[in-house]
């Protein structure tokens, strides 16, 4: 073994892209040991997703990645999507993204970004090697495991010696993939459409900046009759990918596909038969839209594209994985530090299979609208939800032993898709507020994302020593007025509570518990509330 690997671990994360890496530097958050091995020698190589949405980057940012990602963005690139014949030629549509416009803005102080997995992984990798309590292991390959009522028995193999190492986890989290080993070990079966269009990515260099200087955009789609592609932003100047969609459909296949051939397409695509055109690297692949009948075996948990595999169409599918890694970490960390009963982790299958669901057939339905499993003679501009997903990046509502009900109603939306009603309901994301703190201008966002907060409102100063009485997991209690400070007025209308009542957000930034008003007993009613979404109760 190259490098020396521990016999024991509480967590054990197989794959090393970027779901698997961001669970890792959460973890290490927590301060919660883990080690993550990946069969091949690095990150990846080619530029695979881009897409980063403002949810994911909310995590992001509280994990202290954020400008690192933004160094290696494109600026004023994100938010459009264009429709050309060629990109020297004839324009036929565009659309501007509500996720880069007021709408999204005043949801969430963060923005989204565009930065290119092989740009991403790497940043996420530098982090999490710099995290004492993660270690990362690369070309070392999960070769079988066993499940007991204590955890996990893992064979590990190193590619480059040989050798093999057996590591006893008491969790393992396949980030594996969508053709994920371990689910399929496991036995679980996956619902929905499998290999619904072939395509291929092409990374190349080439310089297209005299062609798209004047209308930056995230996606050029190509519309020919005998060609439908989709050049995609990287650096927006001389790195880009290119996409062709439905190869079977227009008569292509992988082996006609040549280093050449691809240069050709390029050139076609672009309007420009001279241009010089370098090919990096050729990828084929099959667009699919399943959801994985189960998200946790025992002590395995599934995460990223091994539970949940979108269709590209609207950029979901890492996002959704960054989403799944931030709602399990905290649970696994209060489990394994003993603060709550291991029915907690029961919440994660119950709160994120629902989300991939919702948002793998948002994606379907996106694809098929833009007509991508046939061939086409003219363009065909997609349904009006796509690109415009405001309710699937921060509407999600969870619905699980660790929400506490407050008895008030679900807001009323006509769109889960496109609408987002903000609301501090139990189950809903913490809504972005703008705060003073110190003496600066602070996001409730800013605020969570470490621990459990207690936020009260201005006339709640009972409510910290209701947080200092709790055992076990201590809430970081903030009263406006006194930790922080809330110049526009806006927290009975975001949050729902009044002057003296408390919202208790859990460590993913979710409202676990409400209290309208200030109870008789506040630290009892804390305490209630803590007991049962911890799964203490029993």
């Amino acid at each position: 073994m190259s490098a020396a690997l521990p016999s024991e671990i509480p967590v054990l994360i197989a794959g090393g892209g970027t779901v698997g890496l961001t669970l890792s530097l959460l973890l290490s958050r927590f301060d919660v040991p883990s080690l993550l091995v990946e069969r091949h020698p690095g990150t990846a190589m080619l530029p695979k997703a881009r897409s980063i949405n403002a949810r994911s980057m909310e995590i992001f940012r509280q994990i202290g990645v954020e400008e690192d990602i933004r160094a290696n963005s494109p600026e004023g690139f994100a938010g459009t999507t264009i429709w050309v014949e060629s990109l020297a030629g004839k324009e036929i549509a565009r659309r501007h993204s509500s996720r880069a416009q007021a709408a999204s803005a005043a949801a969430s102080p963060v923005g989204g970004a565009l930065c290119s997995q092989d740009l991403l992984e790497p940043v996420l990798r530098r982090h999490a090697e710099k995290q004492s309590a993660g270690a990362l292991r690369f070309n070392v390959e999960l070769t079988d495991f066993s499940i007991d009522a204590d955890g996990v028995t893992a064979m590990l193999r190193d590619r480059v010696d040989g050798t093999s190492h057996i590591v006893r986890a008491r969790y393992l989290v396949a980030a594996d993939g969508a053709r994920s080993p371990v689910r399929e070990r496991l036995g679980l079966k996956r619902t929905g459409r499998p290999n619904i269009y072939d395509s291929v990515n092409i990374h190349c260099r080439a310089d297209l900046r005299a062609l798209v200087v004047h209308r930056p955009a995230s996606l050029y789609y190509v519309e020919q009759p005998t060609l439908r592609g989709t050049f995609l932003t990287i650096d927006g100047g001389t790195r880009w990918g290119f996409l062709i969609h439905s190869l079977t459909q227009y008569g292509f296949t992988p082996e006609t596909l040549t280093p050449d051939r691809c240069v050709a397409m390029i050139r076609q695509a672009a309007g420009l038969p001279d241009l010089a055109v370098e090919v990096l690297g050729i990828s084929f692949w099959q667009a699919s839209a399943m959801v994985t009948e189960r998200f946790r075996v025992g002590s395995v948990f599934l995460a990223g594209d091994a539970a949940h595999e979108t269709t590209p169409s609207g950029g979901f599918g890492m996002n959704i994985g960054i989403q799944d890694a931030q709602n399990l970490a905290w649970k696994l960390a209060a489990v394994l530090g003993g603060q709550a009963a291991p029915a907690l982790l029961d919440s994660y299958e119950a709160e994120r299979l629902p989300a991939a669901q919702l948002t793998v057939q948002a994606t379907l339905d996106n694809m098929l609208s833009l007509g991508r499993t046939e061939k086409q003679d003219k363009a065909q501009l997609p349904r009006a939800q796509y690109l415009n997903e405001l309710g699937l990046i921060f509407g999600i509502l969870y619905d699980s032993a660790a929400v506490v009900p407050d008895g008030t109603p679900v807001p009323r939306i006509d769109d889960p898709v496109t609408q987002y009603v903000a609301s501090a309901r139990p189950g809903a994301r913490a809504p972005h507020l703008s705060l003073e703190r110190g003496g600066k201008e602070v996001s409730t966002i800013d605020l969570f994302g470490g621990g459990f907060v207690l936020l009260a409102g201005p006339q709640g100063e009972a409510w910290r020593a209701a947080a200092q009485a709790q055992q076990g997991i201590v809430p970081l209690a903030l009263v406006l007025g006194q930790d922080v400070h809330d110049p526009g007025g806006g927290w009975t209308e975001a949050y729902g509570a009044g002057p003296d009542g408390a919202v208790l957000v859990r460590p993913d930034g979710y409202v676990g518990w409400r209290c309208l008003a200030l109870p008789k007993a506040p630290a009892a009613a804390l305490r209630h509330a803590l007991d049962r979404l911890l799964g203490r109760e029993a």
